[in-house]
Protein backbone atom coordinates (compact mmCIF):
# COMPACT_ATOMS: atom_id res chain seq x y z
CA UNK A 1 0.00 0.00 0.00
CA UNK A 2 1.10 3.57 -0.55
CA UNK A 3 1.18 6.06 2.33
CA UNK A 4 -2.30 7.47 1.79
CA UNK A 5 -3.80 3.94 1.71
CA UNK A 6 -1.91 3.07 4.89
CA UNK A 7 -3.20 6.25 6.49
CA UNK A 8 -6.80 5.46 5.64
CA UNK A 9 -6.35 2.02 7.15
CA UNK A 10 -5.47 3.68 10.44
CA UNK A 11 -8.72 5.65 10.44
CA UNK A 12 -10.90 2.84 11.73
CA UNK A 13 -11.97 1.14 14.92
CA UNK A 14 -10.54 -2.14 13.64
CA UNK A 15 -7.08 -0.56 13.47
CA UNK A 16 -7.42 0.75 17.03
CA UNK A 17 -8.39 -2.69 18.33
CA UNK A 18 -5.72 -4.59 16.38
CA UNK A 19 -2.85 -2.39 17.54
CA UNK A 20 -4.15 -2.34 21.12
CA UNK A 21 -4.07 -6.12 21.38
CA UNK A 22 -0.59 -6.13 19.86
CA UNK A 23 0.46 -3.66 22.56
CA UNK A 24 -1.05 -5.88 25.26
CA UNK A 25 0.83 -8.94 23.96
CA UNK A 26 4.08 -6.98 24.08
CA UNK A 27 3.31 -5.84 27.63
CA UNK A 28 2.48 -9.38 28.78
CA UNK A 29 5.84 -10.50 27.39
CA UNK A 30 7.59 -7.78 29.41
CA UNK A 31 8.42 -5.71 26.36
CA UNK A 32 7.24 -2.28 27.52
CA UNK A 33 9.69 -0.06 29.38
CA UNK A 34 6.96 1.82 31.21
CA UNK A 35 4.26 -0.72 32.10
CA UNK A 36 3.86 -4.16 33.60
CA UNK A 37 0.56 -6.04 33.23
CA UNK A 38 -0.89 -8.19 36.00
CA UNK A 39 -3.80 -10.05 34.39
CA UNK A 40 -4.45 -11.73 37.73
CA UNK A 41 -5.90 -8.42 38.91
CA UNK A 42 -8.44 -8.24 36.08
CA UNK A 43 -10.99 -10.17 38.16
CA UNK A 44 -10.87 -7.43 40.79
CA UNK A 45 -11.48 -4.79 38.12
CA UNK A 46 -14.42 -6.84 36.82
CA UNK A 47 -15.83 -7.22 40.35
CA UNK A 48 -15.71 -3.47 40.91
CA UNK A 49 -17.22 -2.74 37.50
CA UNK A 50 -20.09 -5.21 37.90
CA UNK A 51 -20.78 -3.89 41.41
CA UNK A 52 -20.83 -0.34 40.01
CA UNK A 53 -23.26 -1.34 37.25
CA UNK A 54 -25.66 -2.80 39.79
CA UNK A 55 -25.29 0.27 41.99
CA UNK A 56 -26.03 2.68 39.16
CA UNK A 57 -28.56 0.57 37.26
CA UNK A 58 -30.20 -2.02 39.55
CA UNK A 59 -32.49 -3.14 36.70
CA UNK A 60 -29.45 -3.53 34.39
CA UNK A 61 -31.16 -1.28 31.84
CA UNK A 62 -27.96 0.57 31.00
CA UNK A 63 -27.97 3.12 28.17
CA UNK A 64 -25.06 3.51 25.82
CA UNK A 65 -22.01 5.48 26.93
CA UNK A 66 -22.77 8.77 25.22
CA UNK A 67 -22.76 12.51 25.72
CA UNK A 68 -26.53 12.44 26.19
CA UNK A 69 -26.07 11.03 29.70
CA UNK A 70 -24.47 14.32 30.76
CA UNK A 71 -27.56 16.29 29.72
CA UNK A 72 -29.56 14.61 32.50
CA UNK A 73 -29.33 16.51 35.81
CA UNK A 74 -31.04 15.31 38.97
CA UNK A 75 -33.44 13.21 36.92
CA UNK A 76 -34.25 16.00 34.45
CA UNK A 77 -33.41 15.37 30.79
CA UNK A 78 -32.55 18.92 29.74
CA UNK A 79 -32.47 18.19 26.00
CA UNK A 80 -35.84 16.38 26.17
CA UNK A 81 -37.34 19.44 27.92
CA UNK A 82 -36.30 21.70 25.06
CA UNK A 83 -38.66 22.60 22.18
CA UNK A 84 -37.07 21.08 19.08
CA UNK A 85 -37.81 20.48 15.39
CA UNK A 86 -40.54 17.90 14.76
CA UNK A 87 -39.17 16.73 11.42
CA UNK A 88 -36.94 13.67 12.10
CA UNK A 89 -34.14 14.77 9.78
CA UNK A 90 -34.17 18.34 11.11
CA UNK A 91 -34.11 17.00 14.65
CA UNK A 92 -31.19 14.74 13.71
CA UNK A 93 -29.23 17.68 12.33
CA UNK A 94 -29.92 19.74 15.46
CA UNK A 95 -28.81 16.85 17.67
CA UNK A 96 -25.58 16.49 15.67
CA UNK A 97 -25.05 20.26 15.92
CA UNK A 98 -25.30 19.97 19.70
CA UNK A 99 -23.42 16.80 20.45
CA UNK A 100 -20.43 17.06 18.09
CA UNK A 101 -19.19 20.41 19.47
CA UNK A 102 -20.16 19.28 22.98
CA UNK A 103 -17.93 16.21 22.75
CA UNK A 104 -15.06 18.31 21.41
CA UNK A 105 -15.46 20.71 24.33
CA UNK A 106 -15.23 17.85 26.81
CA UNK A 107 -11.50 17.22 26.88
CA UNK A 108 -10.96 17.37 30.63
CA UNK A 109 -11.91 20.25 32.90
CA UNK A 110 -9.32 20.06 35.66
CA UNK A 111 -10.13 19.50 39.31
CA UNK A 112 -11.11 23.06 40.25
CA UNK A 113 -13.62 24.10 37.57
CA UNK A 114 -17.38 24.15 38.28
CA UNK A 115 -20.48 25.16 36.32
CA UNK A 116 -23.53 26.57 38.10
CA UNK A 117 -26.68 25.91 36.11
CA UNK A 118 -29.27 28.59 36.77
CA UNK A 119 -32.25 26.51 35.58
CA UNK A 120 -31.65 23.50 37.84
CA UNK A 121 -29.53 25.02 40.60
CA UNK A 122 -26.99 22.23 40.10
CA UNK A 123 -23.28 22.85 40.61
CA UNK A 124 -21.36 20.47 38.36
CA UNK A 125 -17.72 19.75 37.59
CA UNK A 126 -15.78 17.67 35.11
CA UNK A 127 -17.68 15.97 32.27
CA UNK A 128 -21.11 16.60 33.77
CA UNK A 129 -20.42 20.30 34.12
CA UNK A 130 -18.90 20.55 30.64
CA UNK A 131 -21.93 18.74 29.25
CA UNK A 132 -24.51 21.08 30.75
CA UNK A 133 -22.39 24.15 30.00
CA UNK A 134 -22.07 23.12 26.35
CA UNK A 135 -25.82 22.44 26.14
CA UNK A 136 -26.63 25.90 27.51
CA UNK A 137 -24.03 27.42 25.18
CA UNK A 138 -25.71 25.75 22.20
CA UNK A 139 -29.26 26.60 23.32
CA UNK A 140 -28.33 30.27 23.59
CA UNK A 141 -27.87 30.46 19.82
CA UNK A 142 -24.22 31.45 20.21
CA UNK A 143 -23.23 28.96 17.50
CA UNK A 144 -26.06 29.88 15.07
CA UNK A 145 -25.95 32.36 12.19
CA UNK A 146 -29.71 32.91 12.56
CA UNK A 147 -31.05 34.34 15.84
CA UNK A 148 -34.49 32.99 14.94
CA UNK A 149 -33.09 29.45 14.71
CA UNK A 150 -30.78 29.01 17.70
CA UNK A 151 -30.50 25.20 17.59
CA UNK A 152 -27.89 25.06 14.86
CA UNK A 153 -24.10 25.33 14.75
CA UNK A 154 -23.26 27.03 11.48
CA UNK A 155 -21.31 29.98 12.93
CA UNK A 156 -18.41 28.15 14.52
CA UNK A 157 -15.94 30.51 12.85
CA UNK A 158 -16.81 33.21 15.40
CA UNK A 159 -15.99 31.12 18.48
CA UNK A 160 -13.05 32.35 20.56
CA UNK A 161 -11.63 31.65 23.99
CA UNK A 162 -13.39 34.64 25.53
CA UNK A 163 -16.78 33.43 24.29
CA UNK A 164 -16.26 29.96 25.73
CA UNK A 165 -14.83 31.42 28.93
CA UNK A 166 -17.92 33.55 29.47
CA UNK A 167 -20.35 30.71 28.64
CA UNK A 168 -18.48 28.27 30.87
CA UNK A 169 -18.22 30.75 33.77
CA UNK A 170 -14.41 30.74 33.72
CA UNK A 171 -12.61 33.10 36.08
CA UNK A 172 -9.40 33.31 38.06
CA UNK A 173 -11.19 31.44 40.84
CA UNK A 174 -12.85 28.99 38.42
CA UNK A 175 -10.18 28.02 35.88
CA UNK A 176 -10.80 25.74 32.92
CA UNK A 177 -7.74 24.18 31.31
CA UNK A 178 -7.18 24.27 27.54
CA UNK A 179 -9.60 27.13 26.83
CA UNK A 180 -7.85 28.39 23.70
CA UNK A 181 -7.39 24.84 22.44
CA UNK A 182 -11.12 24.18 22.70
CA UNK A 183 -12.03 27.38 20.89
CA UNK A 184 -9.55 26.71 18.11
CA UNK A 185 -10.89 23.18 17.75
CA UNK A 186 -14.45 24.44 17.21
CA UNK A 187 -13.26 26.97 14.63
CA UNK A 188 -11.43 24.23 12.75
CA UNK A 189 -14.55 22.08 12.98
CA UNK A 190 -16.46 24.83 11.21
CA UNK A 191 -13.78 25.12 8.55
CA UNK A 192 -13.84 21.37 7.95
CA UNK A 193 -17.57 20.62 7.84
CA UNK A 194 -19.43 23.94 7.86
CA UNK A 195 -22.36 22.76 9.95
CA UNK A 196 -21.84 19.52 11.93
CA UNK A 197 -25.50 18.68 11.30
CA UNK A 198 -24.60 18.07 7.66
CA UNK A 199 -22.88 14.86 8.77
CA UNK A 200 -26.28 13.50 9.76
CA UNK A 201 -27.26 13.44 6.09
CA UNK A 202 -23.92 11.88 5.12
CA UNK A 203 -24.34 9.04 7.62
CA UNK A 204 -28.02 8.48 6.87
CA UNK A 205 -27.04 8.25 3.22
CA UNK A 206 -24.55 5.47 4.03
CA UNK A 207 -27.29 3.26 5.52
CA UNK A 208 -28.28 0.19 3.50
CA UNK A 209 -31.89 -0.94 3.91
CA UNK A 210 -32.10 1.43 6.86
CA UNK A 211 -29.13 -0.19 8.66
CA UNK A 212 -25.84 1.56 9.40
CA UNK A 213 -22.83 -0.24 10.97
CA UNK A 214 -21.43 1.72 13.89
CA UNK A 215 -17.85 1.55 12.52
CA UNK A 216 -19.08 3.51 9.48
CA UNK A 217 -20.10 6.35 11.81
CA UNK A 218 -16.50 6.51 13.01
CA UNK A 219 -15.06 6.32 9.50
CA UNK A 220 -17.22 9.25 8.37
CA UNK A 221 -16.15 11.27 11.40
CA UNK A 222 -12.45 10.50 11.01
CA UNK A 223 -12.46 11.45 7.35
CA UNK A 224 -14.45 14.64 7.95
CA UNK A 225 -12.72 15.77 11.14
CA UNK A 226 -9.15 14.78 10.33
CA UNK A 227 -8.06 18.36 9.53
CA UNK A 228 -9.29 19.82 12.82
CA UNK A 229 -6.67 18.27 15.13
CA UNK A 230 -3.70 20.55 15.83
CA UNK A 231 -0.11 19.49 15.25
CA UNK A 232 -0.92 15.82 14.71
CA UNK A 233 0.83 13.28 12.55
CA UNK A 234 0.07 12.98 8.85
CA UNK A 235 0.86 10.22 6.38
CA UNK A 236 0.58 10.69 2.64
CA UNK A 237 -0.95 14.11 3.41
CA UNK A 238 -3.76 12.39 5.31
CA UNK A 239 -4.23 13.73 8.88
CA UNK A 240 -4.14 10.84 11.35
CA UNK A 241 -5.90 12.54 14.27
CA UNK A 242 -5.57 10.75 17.62
CA UNK A 243 -2.78 8.50 16.32
CA UNK A 244 0.74 8.26 17.72
CA UNK A 245 3.99 6.34 17.63
CA UNK A 246 5.52 4.06 20.25
CA UNK A 247 9.06 2.62 20.35
CA UNK A 248 7.83 -0.92 21.09
CA UNK A 249 5.72 -1.24 17.94
CA UNK A 250 6.32 -0.73 14.26
CA UNK A 251 4.16 1.89 12.61
CA UNK A 252 1.43 3.86 14.34
CA UNK A 253 -0.84 3.51 17.36
CA UNK A 254 -4.36 4.78 16.49
CA UNK A 255 -6.70 5.55 19.41
CA UNK A 256 -9.39 8.01 18.19
CA UNK A 257 -10.86 8.46 21.66
CA UNK A 258 -12.95 11.61 21.19
CA UNK A 259 -14.12 10.50 17.75
CA UNK A 260 -15.25 7.13 19.10
CA UNK A 261 -17.09 8.71 22.02
CA UNK A 262 -18.68 11.02 19.46
CA UNK A 263 -19.64 7.95 17.42
CA UNK A 264 -21.36 6.37 20.42
CA UNK A 265 -23.13 9.69 21.00
CA UNK A 266 -24.49 9.83 17.44
CA UNK A 267 -26.21 6.43 17.62
CA UNK A 268 -29.28 7.72 19.45
CA UNK A 269 -30.10 10.65 17.13
CA UNK A 270 -29.64 8.41 14.11
CA UNK A 271 -31.97 5.78 15.53
CA UNK A 272 -34.51 8.45 16.51
CA UNK A 273 -34.57 9.42 12.84
CA UNK A 274 -35.24 5.84 11.75
CA UNK A 275 -31.70 4.65 10.99
CA UNK A 276 -30.95 1.33 12.72
CA UNK A 277 -27.36 1.28 13.97
CA UNK A 278 -25.83 -2.22 13.98
CA UNK A 279 -22.44 -3.77 14.82
CA UNK A 280 -22.07 -1.51 17.85
CA UNK A 281 -19.27 -3.68 19.27
CA UNK A 282 -17.32 -2.87 16.12
CA UNK A 283 -16.33 0.29 18.00
CA UNK A 284 -13.77 -0.05 20.79
CA UNK A 285 -13.46 0.97 24.39
CA UNK A 286 -12.29 4.52 25.01
CA UNK A 287 -8.64 5.30 25.66
CA UNK A 288 -9.15 7.89 28.38
CA UNK A 289 -8.17 8.37 31.98
CA UNK A 290 -11.26 6.96 33.73
CA UNK A 291 -11.11 3.61 31.95
CA UNK A 292 -7.32 3.67 32.05
CA UNK A 293 -7.37 4.75 35.67
CA UNK A 294 -9.54 1.78 36.55
CA UNK A 295 -6.78 -0.57 35.43
CA UNK A 296 -4.02 1.37 37.19
CA UNK A 297 -5.94 1.78 40.44
CA UNK A 298 -6.95 -1.91 40.56
CA UNK A 299 -3.37 -3.03 39.89
CA UNK A 300 -3.89 -4.50 36.41
CA UNK A 301 -1.42 -1.95 35.04
CA UNK A 302 1.66 -1.21 37.12
CA UNK A 303 4.29 1.42 36.45
CA UNK A 304 7.74 -0.11 36.23
CA UNK A 305 9.13 3.15 37.64
CA UNK A 306 6.84 4.21 40.52
CA UNK A 307 8.28 7.71 40.43
CA UNK A 308 6.53 8.23 37.07
CA UNK A 309 3.26 8.62 38.98
CA UNK A 310 4.49 11.85 40.56
CA UNK A 311 5.18 13.85 37.39
CA UNK A 312 3.25 14.94 34.31
CA UNK A 313 3.54 13.17 30.95
CA UNK A 314 2.92 14.49 27.46
CA UNK A 315 0.15 12.89 25.43
CA UNK A 316 2.66 11.66 22.84
CA UNK A 317 5.00 10.10 25.42
CA UNK A 318 5.48 6.31 25.29
CA UNK A 319 4.06 6.04 28.79
CA UNK A 320 0.75 7.72 27.86
CA UNK A 321 0.45 6.18 24.39
CA UNK A 322 1.07 2.74 25.87
CA UNK A 323 -1.36 3.34 28.74
CA UNK A 324 -4.12 4.41 26.40
CA UNK A 325 -3.62 1.57 23.94
CA UNK A 326 -3.45 -1.02 26.73
CA UNK A 327 -6.70 0.40 28.09
CA UNK A 328 -8.50 -0.40 24.83
CA UNK A 329 -7.33 -4.03 24.82
CA UNK A 330 -8.00 -4.52 28.53
CA UNK A 331 -11.58 -3.27 28.11
CA UNK A 332 -12.11 -6.06 25.58
CA UNK A 333 -10.81 -8.51 28.19
CA UNK A 334 -12.89 -6.94 30.97
CA UNK A 335 -16.25 -6.89 29.16
CA UNK A 336 -16.95 -10.66 29.13
CA UNK A 337 -15.98 -10.93 32.81
CA UNK A 338 -18.43 -8.16 33.69
CA UNK A 339 -21.20 -9.78 31.63
CA UNK A 340 -20.55 -13.09 33.37
CA UNK A 341 -20.95 -11.45 36.78
CA UNK A 342 -24.15 -9.69 35.70
CA UNK A 343 -25.64 -12.71 33.93
CA UNK A 344 -26.16 -10.87 30.63
CA UNK A 345 -25.25 -11.68 27.04
CA UNK A 346 -22.91 -9.80 24.75
CA UNK A 347 -25.84 -9.14 22.41
CA UNK A 348 -27.91 -7.53 25.16
CA UNK A 349 -24.97 -5.85 26.88
CA UNK A 350 -22.53 -4.53 24.26
CA UNK A 351 -19.35 -2.73 25.16
CA UNK A 352 -21.16 0.62 25.01
CA UNK A 353 -23.19 -0.49 28.05
CA UNK A 354 -20.15 -1.90 29.87
CA UNK A 355 -18.48 1.48 29.46
CA UNK A 356 -21.46 3.46 30.75
CA UNK A 357 -22.53 1.21 33.59
CA UNK A 358 -19.66 0.47 33.97
CA UNK A 359 -15.95 0.80 33.57
CA UNK A 360 -15.98 4.60 33.26
CA UNK A 361 -18.02 4.97 36.45
CA UNK A 362 -15.91 2.40 38.28
CA UNK A 363 -12.77 4.27 37.24
CA UNK A 364 -14.16 7.46 38.73
CA UNK A 365 -15.37 5.65 41.84
CA UNK A 366 -11.99 4.13 42.68
CA UNK A 367 -10.25 7.41 41.82
CA UNK A 368 -12.38 9.20 44.39
CA UNK A 369 -11.58 6.57 46.99
CA UNK A 370 -7.85 6.92 46.39
CA UNK A 371 -7.62 10.66 45.58
CA UNK A 372 -10.28 13.03 46.97
CA UNK A 373 -9.79 15.48 44.09
CA UNK A 374 -10.81 12.70 41.61
CA UNK A 375 -7.58 13.15 39.68
CA UNK A 376 -6.36 10.30 37.48
CA UNK A 377 -3.47 8.13 38.71
CA UNK A 378 -1.28 9.44 35.88
CA UNK A 379 -0.98 13.18 35.22
CA UNK A 380 -1.26 13.92 31.50
CA UNK A 381 -0.10 17.22 30.03
CA UNK A 382 -2.91 17.90 27.55
CA UNK A 383 -3.82 20.76 25.22
CA UNK A 384 -7.53 20.15 25.77
CA UNK A 385 -8.04 18.10 22.60
CA UNK A 386 -7.24 14.51 23.65
CA UNK A 387 -8.96 13.62 26.95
Amino acid sequence: MNESETARGLLSAAAVRSRAHEMLAIAEAGGLAEWRVDMGRLAAAADLTAETVRLNYPDLKVPFHARWRHFVVEGRDLWAERAKPSDPAALGRAAFDLVIPSVLLDAGAGAAWRYRDAATGAVLGRSEGLGVASLRFFESGALSSDPADPLRADALDKVDAAMIGAAFQVSADNPLVGLEGRAALLRRLGEAVGRPGALFDVMAGRAVDGRLPAPVILEVLLQALGPIWPGRLTLGRVPLGDCWTHPAVEGYVPLHKLSQWMSYSLIEPLEAAGVQVVEIDGLTGLAEYRNGGLFVDTGVLVLKRPEDASRGHAVDSPLVVGWRSLTVALLDKLAPLVRERLGVSAEDFPLARVLEGGSWAAGRRIAQAKRPDLSPPIAVISDGTVF
